[in-house]
């Protein structure tokens, strides 16, 4: 018998991932069992002073890093960031962007204006052929 979708349990990687968190920075009850996903809601819910401390000043993980900056993973690669940035790190970056921020965040223009027109040819049907 299938087990309840509430009482599923994620391994602790899934469940800070889920959470938009950085599973080292998080306390080692948190790392060292599984949560359920009725669990995981109700820490999204009532999040606790750790889990509101980290959203707010990191680490955050990768995916995290990159949407505040504006930029894809990859690109966060391609300038050299390999390690989780706390928020004020992200803040600095923001302030005085490197040049390498400056060319991910206009690849990254490129690539949504791209997704962009393509959706709009792909919801009218249009296939670009004469």
């Amino acid at each position: 018998m299938a087990t309840p979708f509430s009482q599923q349990v994620l391994k602790p990687s899934n469940a800070a991932k889920r959470l938009g968190v950085y599973l080292p920075a998080t306390p080692p009850e948190f790392q060292e069992k599984g949560i359920s996903r009725a669990e995981i809601e109700e820490l999204e819910k009532n999040p606790p002073e750790w889990l509101s401390e980290l959203r707010r000043n990191g680490p955050h993980p990768r995916p995290v890093v990159a949407g505040r900056l504006g930029i894809s993973i990859s690109g966060l690669t391609r300038g050299g960031v390999t390690e989780p940035l706390t928020t004020e790190q992200i803040d600095e970056l923001r302030a005085d962007p490197p040049e390498w921020l400056i060319r991910e965040r206009a690849t990254q223009a490129q690539v949504r204006a791209e997704e962009e027109r393509a959706a709009g040819r792909k919801n009218t049907g249009n296939t670009g052929r004469a």
